[in-house]
């Protein structure tokens, strides 16, 4: 069983358009698609559609939409009553890929439920393998709540894999090691904020082939006391890190139609691929297969095992003290 807590979830609109966006001009769609949102949810339905028991966690009422689409995706979810129905996240898709992002902040809901979520995730986490804290913090819940789930998971054996930015990812930083997760899965933007870095210097360097300062920030995060580091970077594919080594994947050039949850699919790949017992080059080969999937597909789809292929993917050792790989990588 895999656990995921989505503390901040959404219905997620996509609104396909015929022609680019143009600021101020009256637009026709081509399709308008909704789906069950937010990162943790979105992991899970990647692990659902790969066949993998996952529970998502989430603060919800009887009357929200969100619940029934959860239903309708065949998604095991623990809704913990609150008042406010969940946001909607609206991305205007373009045909040449490039999608923009109106995420609405969510709602506010009391101590009560906070202290509830929290009590159902470390319940249930328990019997879990991992357990999943994904997505932004709704208004009213601090800063540092993943800080304190990371050390109140602890006790229960699961290990922690957080998903997160901004704010609660500063927070969570502030106090490594004590609140240092199994694994971190930053894109280029959060790897920077984690580690001071400049996010603009490490995405060019990544896309010019220097995987060295991603590597670096990496491995600072690893002495600080978090597992592993997997750090996607877009079309420059992504690095993980850890303790043994570091690795990069690449993955073929492909036509994107959206980038919604494409974060998420990698993550649900990682999550794959270890639980198949796999080393750390092959789940990031299949966190960078699922990635690469879900940019192929339109608006909120996400991919499961038919449209990934994890052979296409190629991977590369960058440190000599990594496990030694098998020879058809």
């Amino acid at each position: 069983m895999i656990v995921t807590l989505t503390a901040n979830p959404s219905l997620d609109r996509t609104v396909t358009l015929s022609g680019p966006l143009v600021r101020g001009a009256v637009h026709r769609t081509a399709e308008v698609l909704v789906d069950p949102g937010g990162k943790g949810i979105n992991v899970a339905r990647v692990l659902h559609a790969s066949g993998h028991p996952v529970l998502a966690i989430l603060p919800g009422n009887a009357g929200d939409p969100l619940l029934a689409a959860l239903g309708e995706h065949g998604i095991d979810c623990l809704a913990i009553e609150t008042a406010a129905l969940a946001r909607t996240n609206t991305t205007v898709a373009e045909p040449d890929g490039t999608t923009t992002k109106l995420n609405e902040p969510g709602s506010a809901y009391a101590p009560r439920t906070r202290t509830e979520l929290q009590a159902a995730v470390v319940a249930r986490a328990a019997g879990a393998d991992w357990t999943v804290l994904s997505g932004s913090l709704p208004p009213s819940v601090p800063d540092d709540w993943y800080a304190d789930l990371v050390r109140a998971l602890r006790a229960t054996g699961t290990r922690i894999a957080v998903d997160t930015s901004e704010a609660p990812l500063l927070a969570l930083a502030a106090r490594f090691p004590e609140a240092a997760p199994d694994l971190v899965k930053p894109n280029s933007d959060e790897l920077a904020q984690l580690t001071g870095t400049d996010p603009a210097a490490l995405e060019a360097a990544a896309a010019a082939g220097d995987t060295a300062p991603v590597v670096s920030a990496g491995r600072s995060l690893v002495a600080r006391g978090v597992g592993a580091v997997l750090a996607t970077l877009g079309a420059a594919g992504a690095v993980l890190v850890t303790a043994d080594g570091a690795w990069r994947a690449v993955a073929p050039a492909v036509t994107a139609r959206s980038t919604v949850g494409a974060g998420d699919s990698s993550l649900a790949g990682y999550l794959v691929a270890e639980r198949a017992g796999l080393g750390p080059a092959e789940r990031l080969r299949h966190a960078v297969a699922y990635g690469c999937a879900a940019v192929t597909l339109p608006g909120t789809e996400l991919p499961g095992p038919d449209s990934v292929d994890p052979a296409a993917v190629r991977i590369t050792d960058l440190d000599p003290r990594s496990p030694a790989l098998p020879h058809h990588l």
